[in-house]
């Protein structure tokens, strides 16, 4: 604030403030007609992304969605570890996901042409392709609109790995690597699904606890990654708090409990799972896990576009032809 005093007219006595304005209590400040307009553009704007959300998924809504997930968890029996299985068809698979648990798929990826490859492939063929990297502490700002990312070309990135820098190693994830996608053939075991994502990083990068609420295969193609899961009406244990409609993140780290802080954690159900190369696991929708990357590690998921296999196309949440 400055210091610097008005001039005073001589011969003039300095302007007194009102003895009304002086004794006037200060109200606090309106919300400006900008601010108002910009906070109901904001709600509009959340309410649309929700109505896209509910119709490209042929629900009446996510939180209707929600709700059913959560409620169908509750009915779910317990598990203490996530089983393997051989390689389903599509109608094998889509049953088994119907009961609502996560399970492992082993050797799916390794018929890859991308899992035929080797790390040092990504130096020599794909130097040149353009990559956003997660850096600084992405862990507690994972869910967080303005975390902090860095644009660079897949030969910076893998130079700084290279470099060990201190703290958390930087992470290439949830990007579309149209480059890479040819070398990977999808089983269509979900009948309408995004496009694939990919996660590609050194031994100890993190993607922090939360639940996504769409079904998930999720594909090991290099390195080993250890995964936590906790089915989704254990959401009430978590302190989950939403980062979009159907995106909920947890501050609990099941690898390191702080259960003084997070106590409801105790009662939370997590089961633990090694993921080796050529798995592939499936996530039902709104199952909670935390994936860490144990080896330097190249994986890739796909989410499902519809209604969640749990919800066994409950009629209630159907959306009718408009």
């Amino acid at each position: 604030m400055s210091s610097e005093k008005k001039p005073v007219v001589h011969g003039q006595d300095p302007p007194q403030e009102p003895p009304q304005a002086r004794l006037a209590p200060r109200l606090p400040p309106t919300l400006l007609a900008t601010e108002s307009a910009w906070a109901g553009d904001a709600a509009a704007k959340k309410q649309a992304r929700e109505e896209r959300d509910a119709q490209v998924r042929g629900v009446t809504s996510i939180h209707a969605m929600r709700e059913a997930i959560r409620r169908v968890g509750r009915g779910l029996p317990a598990i203490s570890e996530i089983p393997r299985i051989g390689i389903p068809d599509a109608a094998a698979f889509r049953a088994r996901a119907a009961q609502g648990l996560p399970f492992l798929i082993t050797g799916v990826a390794k018929r890859w042409p991308l899992s035929g490859l080797t790390p040092h492939t990504l130096r020599e063929r794909f130097s040149h392709v353009p990559v956003r990297a997660r850096v600084g502490d992405y862990i507690n700002t994972a869910f967080a609109p303005d975390r902090a990312m860095q644009d660079m070309s897949m030969l910076e990135y893998l130079d700084v790995v290279d470099a060990g820098a201190e703290g958390l190693p930087p992470y290439l994830g949830n990007l579309e690597l149209r480059e890479l996608n040819s070398m990977c053939f999808w089983p269509a075991y979900f009948s309408k699904m995004g496009p694939p994502r990919f996660w590609l990083g050194p031994a100890g990068t993190v993607t922090p606890l939360h639940c996504d609420y769409d079904d998930n295969i999720f594909a090991q193609i290099w390195g080993t990654k250890r995964i936590f899961l906790s089915p989704p009406h254990h959401d009430e244990f978590l302190y989950a708090n939403p980062a979009n409609a159907i995106l909920f993140g947890s501050p609990f780290d099941p690898e390191a409990p702080d259960f003084d802080k997070f106590p409801l954690a105790r009662q939370a159900a997590m089961i633990e799972c090694i993921v080796n190369p050529g798995d592939m696991l499936y996530v039902p929708a709104g199952w909670y896990h935390q994936v860490r990357a144990l080896t330097f590690s190249l994986s890739a998921n796909r989410w499902a576009r519809a209604m969640p296999f749990a919800l066994k196309g409950e009629a209630s949440l159907q959306r009718t032809a408009e």
